[in-house]
């Protein structure tokens, strides 16, 4: 079966990677503007069949393809990512000491099956200081990254206190969840 991972992300492409499944990277380019009616707790999901269906429409029903989208959620509002220096601060001290949600959602989709899924994870984070959210951002350079930072970096490393839930969705891709999708899709008795 030949698979399409429909993402540019490089924390994706790794992830899926290392699960061992063979695929071609292959980013779907869609408006990834929301409906006002749709809460922010759905947004990751919507975007992930948003890009599923434009990437279905690209590949066809014969290629099995995998989309998904990542959203950062503190006090009901996403963090989208970082316009500039000054945005990427602000939302890292806005984090400081909160616990916030990385929700990933993501739709595989192969021949008549569609498996469409959100992973929810809680991130606790403790204080973080002026100086080291701008020596994060000086160093990171978190400019394409949901909520401003990376968990696999130093603020991961050094600031986050506790995660409930899956690590891997915090990167950008929930694996064990999506790795029991692809078995589903297959079939129970293929690896």
């Amino acid at each position: 079966m030949e698979i399409i991972l429909a993402s540019g992300s490089p924390r994706r492409k790794q992830l899926l990677a290392e699960l061992g499944l063979k695929f071609e990277v292959n980013p779907t380019d869609i408006d990834e503007s929301v409906p006002s009616n749709i809460s922010a707790h759905k947004v990751a999901l919507y975007l992930a069949q948003k890009k599923g269906a434009a990437a279905r429409d690209q590949w066809g029903k014969s290629a099995c393809i995998l989309a998904a989208d990542s959203v950062v959620i503190l006090n009901s509002k996403i963090l989208g990512k970082p316009k500039n220096r000054s945005e990427a601060i602000n939302m890292i001290l806005a984090l400081s000491g909160k616990n916030h949600q990385v929700h990933t959602g993501f739709h595989l989709q192969y021949q008549q099956q569609e498996i469409a899924q959100k992973v929810v994870s809680n991130v606790f984070m403790d204080t973080i200081s002026q100086k080291e959210a701008e020596f994060y951002v000086d160093n990171y350079q978190p400019y394409d990254k949901a909520g401003s930072y990376a968990i696999q970096e130093w603020i991961g490393h050094c600031k986050v206190r506790k995660i409930e839930g899956s690590y891997t969705n915090i990167v950008g891709l929930p694996t064990h969840q999506v790795y029991r999708a692809f078995r589903k899709i297959k079939g129970p008795n293929n690896t």
